[in-house]
């Protein structure tokens, strides 16, 4: 059976631990051309996508090989074919999929008959790579995972990986959301599983009090457009300002809502590493391939 990466506990502790250094040791190299010489990834989107595509496609093309992108007009999936039946075909020509999609039962589903590696790019529920990338961000500005981190904001797809990342490398995490938006119960259990489930709170400002790093995403993710008024009154109090920030490293995935649940000028600040955290889904997710492709 191949392995797949939907979520980030996937991964033991060790195996995240191997990924981050195979992608530490990539970036440091420089020379990646023959890693993964005359492989292909098929790369399936149903939502649009900036940093994904494009890390994907380069570091596919920087280890050797070659991504196709297929999206939601130019493939079958689910209109018209089975998910099941586009993964066995798909699977036969490819030599990893990677997924960026809606429900995240289409990704394991898509998982469960392929032959190939199933990558999770991204669903509602979770956003493994961006984990990756985001501990990598962290383990190269403190030279380890002996941090303080607050979450602040929607307790969405994004954190709920990011809090299994921080368990699984012993992140000091806190989540601060408004009542009704934090991570899921069911997280929270797989969280404790592999490591220490994060503390929660609805305060924002107890949140960051002893944190060395705030991270924060955008409120009304894609397809939730419909929630806009109903969210923004929910989250005042929750936008980071550089005042809110004082001297604490900023991350963010992208793409910023800048206004809304962060200021131009706290993003666009000294303290912010939201550019090394982009530039690193590109190392991560090549270091993650690689790893993928030993285990075959």
């Amino acid at each position: 059976m191949p392995t797949h990466l939907l979520d980030v506990d996937d991964l033991t502790p060790d195996e995240l631990a191997t990924v981050l250094d195979r992608a530490a040791t990539i970036k440091a190299d420089g020379d990646d051309s023959d890693r993964l010489a005359d492989q292909t990834l098929g790369m399936i989107f149903e939502k649009p996508s900036t940093r994904t595509r494009i890390s994907f496609e380069t570091g596919m093309t920087q280890l050797g090989g070659h991504a196709i992108f297929l999206g939601p007009d130019d493939i079958q999936l689910g209109h018209g074919e089975p998910i099941k039946d586009t993964s066995r075909a798909v699977s036969r020509y490819v030599d990893f999929l990677m997924a960026r999609m809606f429900d995240h039962g289409d990704v394991a589903e898509l998982a469960e008959y392929a032959d190939v590696p199933v990558v999770n790019g991204l669903t509602d529920d979770a956003h493994p790579c961006q984990t990756l990338a985001d501990l990598l961000t962290i383990r190269e500005e403190f030279g380890g995972f002996d941090v303080d981190v607050a979450w602040v904001g929607d307790g969405n797809n994004v954190c709920q990986s990011f809090v299994l990342g921080a368990a699984m490398t012993g992140i000091d995490l806190t989540v601060a959301t408004p009542p009704d938006y934090g991570v899921d119960g069911e997280v929270i259990e797989r969280a404790e599983a592999v490591g220490d489930a994060p503390e929660t709170t609805t305060d924002p400002e107890a949140a960051v009090a002893d944190a060395d790093v705030v991270y924060t995403d955008v409120w009304v993710s894609m397809g939730q457009e419909d929630e806009r008024e109903q969210k923004l009154r929910a989250f005042e109090g929750f936008q980071v300002t550089p005042e809110f920030l004082g001297d604490r490293t900023l991350m963010h995935c992208l793409p910023a809502h800048r206004g809304e649940e962060v200021t131009d000028a706290a993003i666009e600040s000294e303290n912010a590493v939201v550019w090394q955290q982009a530039e690193n889904r590109l190392h991560a997710q090549k270091g993650l391939l690689a790893w993928l492709d030993e285990q075959e």
